[in-house]
C-alpha cells in the first residue's frame, strides 16, 4: 500500500480531488430543493393509515399500497376544508407536493386536497360511519319511532332556499292544509353545507316554546335527488348527530326514493322525497272537514234514532197504564160519599146543639141566679172575716209587738233566736224600735265582740 492510500489522520486535499466538502444542511437543503422542483405537483392514490390530528388542527397521516408507504400532512388550513372526515382504511386520491424533512432525513408529501379514490371508496366509508353511528346509538330515534303531531301548526323546513324543493313542499302544504312554515336557508351541497345544515337543526331546536319565533312541531330535512357524492353532506357526522340529538320530531326528505343517506336512519321518519314529506306532515284539510261532516251527519241520526226509539217507548207505555178516569173514579166516589157524610153530620150537630142550647136557657131563670149570687156574696164576706182576723198588724193594735232580726230580717219567736240575732227590731202599731239582747248580768250581746276577761 502507498503512502498516498494510507487512511490519514487529518483530512488533506488530494491531487486532483477538486470536491470541496458540503456540511449536512448544505445537502438537506439541495435535496429538498431538487425534490420539491422534481415533483411540484403530485396526485398519489393509496389507503390512509395512522392517521392523526394533532391540537394545532394539523392532521398527521401515511398513504400505502401494496409496494411502499410515503409520509403525508395536511395542514391546519386545508384539512379544515375537507368534505368528509378521513379514517384508516380509506382509500383516497391526495393532491400536493413532494418535500423532506431534513429533521429526520425522510420526505413526504404535502397535501393540498385529499378526495375519495371513486364510489367504492365512498360507499366503503358511509358503511364504515354507519357501523360506528349504530354502534353509538345515534340511530334509536329511528326504531323508536316517535309519533308524528297529527296536525302540527308550525313546520321548520331545512334546505336550499332557491332550488325547487321549497317550492315543492310549500305547494303541496298549501293544496293539503296551509300551516306556518319556517324555512332556515342552508346550503345543501359542497363545503361547509354538513355545518350549516347541522345548525339550522340545533336552531330549531333551541327555539323556546312561546318566544317572538314560534318553535316548530315538526322539522323537515330536505334536498333533491343527486349522486352519492352531491348527498354526501347528509352522511356528515355533524348532521347524523345534530339529527339524532334533536328533540321535535324530524322527517328526512333526502334525494329520491332509491337515494339513503345516514339522516334517514337518524331522523324518526323518512319520506321518500321532499313532496311526500309534505304529504307526511300534514293531513288533507278537506278529507278532515269530509270526515267532520260525516260525524256530525252521524251523530245527528243518532240523536233522531234515539228520540225516536224513546217516543216509541213513550207510547208502548202509554198504552199499558191505566185511564185516568179509572184512577180517580174511586177516589171522586169517595169525596162524594164523604161531602154527603159530612153535611147530614153538620145537620145532626148542629140539631144537637139547639138542644143543649134550649136546656141551659130553661136553667137560666134570674131567681136561680139571685140565689147563687147570694151564697157567693156570703162566702166572700166569710173570707174576708178571716183574713181580718189573721192580719199580723190587727194584735198591734191591742198593745202587742213582733220581734225580727235587725240583720237578717226574720222574725225572731223564742229566746234563742233572740241570743242568737243579738240586735233586734221590734214592731209596733205607729213604727218600729232598734233593741239589744242582753245577758243575765245586764251586759249586751255584741256581734263578733269576744268579752275581754278581768285582769284583776
Amino acid at each position: 500500500m502507498s503512502d498516498d492510500d494510507r487512511p490519514a489522520l487529518l483530512a488533506e486535499g488530494r491531487p486532483g480531488d477538486n470536491a470541496a466538502p458540503m456540511s449536512v444542511g448544505e445537502l438537506s437543503g439541495r435535496l429538498k430543493r431538487m425534490v420539491e422542483g422534481e415533483f411540484g405537483h403530485v396526485r398519489l392514490r393509496g389507503e390512509i393509515s395512522g392517521f392523526k390530528r394533532a391540537t394545532s388542527g394539523h392532521v398527521y397521516l401515511a398513504l400505502k399500497d401494496e409496494a411502499a408507504v410515503i409520509d403525508a400532512v395536511m395542514w391546519r388550513g386545508s384539512a379544515g376544508a375537507l368534505a368528509f372526515s378521513p379514517a384508516d382504511g380509506i382509500e383516497v386520491i391526495a393532491t400536493g407536493k413532494l418535500t423532506t424533512y431534513p429533521g429526520r432525513s425522510k420526505y413526504q408529501i404535502v397535501i393540498e386536497r385529499m378526495e375519495l379514490a371513486g364510489e367504492g371508496a365512498l360507499m366503503a366509508l358511509l358503511e364504515r360511519n354507519k357501523a360506528r353511528f349504530e354502534a353509538e346509538g345515534l340511530f334509536q330515534k329511528s326504531k323508536a319511532r316517535r309519533p308524528l303531531p297529527f296536525m302540527p301548526r308550525v313546520i321548520g323546513v331545512v334546505t336550499s332556499p332557491t332550488g325547487a324543493v321549497i317550492r315543492d313542499i310549500l305547494h303541496r302544504l298549501e293544496d293539503r292544509c296551509p300551516s306556518h312554515v319556517i324555512v332556515w336557508p342552508v346550503k345543501v351541497q359542497g363545503d361547509g353545507a354538513a355545518n350549516e345544515v347541522a345548525a339550522a337543526v340545533r336552531g330549531f331546536d333551541a327555539i323556546a316554546p312561546g318566544g317572538p319565533v314560534p318553535r316548530p312541531d315538526l322539522v323537515i330535512v330536505a334536498r333533491g335527488g343527486g349522486s352519492i357524492e352531491d348527498l354526501w353532506a347528509f352522511n356528515e357526522e355533524a348532521v347524523v348527530r345534530a339529527v339524532a340529538a334533536c328533540s321535535i320530531p324530524i322527517v328526512s326528505a333526502v334525494g329520491h326514493e332509491t337515494d339513503t343517506t345516514l339522516c334517514d336512519f337518524a331522523a324518526d321518519l323518512r319520506a321518500p322525497t321532499p313532496t311526500a314529506a309534505a304529504e307526511i306532515a300534514v293531513p288533507v284539510r278537506a278529507d278532515l272537514a269530509e270526515q267532520v261532516a260525516m260525524l256530525g251527519l252521524r251523530t245527528q241520526r243518532c240523536v233522531r234514532r234515539y228520540h225516536e226509539r224513546a217516543g216509541e217507548r213513550l207510547a208502548a207505555l202509554a198504552r199499558v197504564m191505566p185511564k185516568r178516569d179509572a184512577l180517580l173514579g174511586p177516589q171522586r166516589q169517595r169525596a162524594d160519599d164523604a161531602g154527603a157524610r159530612l153535611v147530614r153530620g153538620l145537620e145532626r150537630r148542629l140539631t144537637a146543639g139547639r138542644g143543649q142550647l134550649d136546656r141551659a136557657g130553661a136553667v137560666l131563670r134570674p131567681a136561680l141566679l139571685d140565689r147563687r149570687l147570694e151564697r157567693a156574696g156570703a162566702a166572700l164576706a166569710s173570707a174576708g172575716r178571716a183574713l181580718a182576723a189573721n192580719d199580723p198588724e190587727k194584735p198591734l193594735e191591742r198593745g202587742y209587738a213582733y220581734v225580727e232580726g235587725r240583720v237578717s230580717g226574720r222574725v225572731v219567736a223564742d229566746t234563742a233566736a233572740a241570743r242568737s240575732a243579738g240586735a233586734l227590731r221590734l214592731h209596733f202599731k205607729d213604727g218600729t224600735v232598734d233593741a239589744r239582747v242582753e245577758r243575765s248580768g245586764g251586759r249586751a250581746y255584741t256581734e263578733g265582740t269576744p268579752e275581754q276577761p278581768n285582769l284583776f
